[in-house]
């Protein structure tokens, strides 16, 4: 049986987008074990360990979840952090960010997908230029498109 989508199609600035939206049964279907803990769980990989921590590949990285477009290799960098760092998204519509006080109170930003709502990772405001943002996104989160 194939996973029922509810589509809306108005963003937070009034232009066409389609939300995705499905139940969690439907999501533990589509989702492996581990991408479901980290997109709907908000949970996170090990530092160092995921697919694209280290990778240089060309392409645009989209949205494990429901392959919206989210960064592109040209913004990804080494951060040292253990997870693939970007300094901007492709479109700041294609992203949310809100406060998360889930480590023990400590301040951070979260990333979640603003197609399916799925937790991507963390920004930090210590990047590189032109942002000065690192937006901190874990490898399973993630699904890279090679040009």
């Amino acid at each position: 049986m194939k996973p029922r989508i509810q589509v809306c199609n108005q963003t937070r600035w009034g232009e066409m987008a389609d939300i995705i939206t499905k139940t969690e049964e439907e999501w533990r279907r589509t989702l492996t074990p581990e991408q479901y803990h980290v997109l709907r769980d908000k949970g996170t990989e090990r530092p160092f360990t995921g697919e694209y921590a280290n990778t240089n590949t060309p392409g645009v990285y989209r949205c494990a979840a429901c392959e919206q477009e989210l960064f592109l290799s040209d913004t990804k960098f080494e951060s040292g952090c253990g997870w693939p760092s970007f300094y901007a998204p492709t479109s700041q519509d294609n992203v949310e960010e809100s406060e998360d006080l889930s480590l023990g109170g400590m301040r951070r930003v979260e990333v979640t997908c603003s197609r399916c709502g799925s937790h991507l990772g963390h920004v930090f405001p210590d990047g590189p230029r032109p942002t000065g943002m690192r937006y901190c996104i874990n490898s399973v989160s993630l699904k890279l498109e090679p040009k």
